[in-house]
């Protein structure tokens, strides 16, 4: 289902008015005709509330020299600062380079450059970014030609040129307290270059902490690369010899319960923002909202992925924790190679 606005084209994920209201018992998510989710409140209710900020959530770039990708990560930042109601800040969800896992120095470097040059040249937003898998150096060793005893291996590199003090963080912003994760960690034996989806033991006791340091009242909103929760792998299952459901591993967090009844004990968690499929949509558990936005790059800069534009979401926060969640499609049209 698409709406068009004045401003933006927008693409809406979930049900029907009628199918949410035949539904609502349910507890399922809506997208309604205005083009837009809403959360925690009801329909008829009025909503006096005011919004505190706008994000742009910007995931899976894949900056490269080819597929006209620094013209396409242009394009988007370009409409991003477009907006008719500019946001205030940018996150960016990860794998922000084609990849560095498998790659040279050189190679490495010259990806990383061009997302710098971009952020200095066509972009005047605060940006605030999570680290994807690709964005990590060397891992893949025989390949990479990396030793595992450089200064910038694995995700120093990554943390250095996406100016984070560490690879996992929280902040406040608008009256929000906001929670970036590292979702990406080591599978297999060291220098196979192969990842999972977790948090690792000790990110997971500082998550613990972290949400028990913010104020009830204070909304959180927490972002990664992998998705917590995402029911896309089960639509886009691999391939299985046995005839059973298979999902690859680190396609969604392999911990999710963990976190799932974490975060349901802290009720005011919001939402979830994540990238990595490529794809678009919102899964609700437990009162949390977990919204997987797309790529900028789509099919990783061949065109649509499954059916989805090239696009990022805009998400609007309100003064009473409430906020809307759009994906927005930028317009980049693909030239096919």
């Amino acid at each position: 289902m698409t709406s068009t606005s004045k401003s933006d084209q927008v693409i809406l994920h979930g049900l029907s008015r009628r199918s949410f209201l035949s539904k609502a018992g349910a507890g399922l998510s809506a997208a309604l005709g205005s083009g837009r989710l809403l959360h925690g409140q009801s329909l008829d209710q009025p909503r006096e509330k005011q919004r505190v900020l706008r994000v742009a959530h910007l995931t899976d770039i894949h900056v490269q020299p080819e597929r006209r990708a620094p013209e396409g990560l242009a394009a988007c930042l370009k409409h991003v600062q477009d907006l008719k109601e500019k946001p205030d800040l940018i996150l960016s969800g990860g794998d922000h380079v084609m990849d560095a896992v498998r790659q040279t120095r050189e190679r490495t470097k010259t990806q990383w450059d061009i997302w710098t040059n971009a952020l200095k040249t066509e972009n005047q937003i605060p940006v605030r970014s999570c680290i994807g898998n690709h964005d990590i150096w060397g891992w893949e060793q025989d390949k990479s030609g990396a030793t595992g005893k450089e200064p910038d291996y694995g995700k120093n590199w990554a943390t250095e040129a996406l100016g984070l003090s560490r690879r996992f963080y929280g902040f406040d912003q608008g009256g929000w307290h906001f929670i970036a994760l590292d979702s990406v960690q080591p599978r297999g034996p060291e220098g196979d270059g192969s990842h999972s989806a977790y948090l690792d033991e000790e990110q997971l006791d500082w998550f613990r902490r972290e949400l028990a340091t913010v104020p009830s009242t204070t909304p959180i909103l927490i972002w990664s690369h992998v998705p917590i929760v995402s029911a896309l792998p089960i639509t886009n299952p691999r391939p299985s010899k046995t005839g059973n459901l298979y999902i690859e591993e680190g396609h969604v967090h392999s911990d999710a319960a963990i976190l799932v009844n974490l975060m349901a004990k802290h009720k005011n968690i919001k939402a979830c923002l994540s990238g990595h499929l490529h794809q678009v949509e919102t899964v609700e558990i437990k009162g949390i909202h977990f919204h997987c936005n797309g790529a900028v790059c789509g099919g990783w800069w061949r065109g649509k992925n499954r059916g989805f534009a090239e696009g990022y979401a805009v998400v609007d926060l309100y003064n009473d924790g409430s906020y809307d969640c759009q994906y927005v499609p930028y317009g980049w049209n693909a030239k096919q190679v």
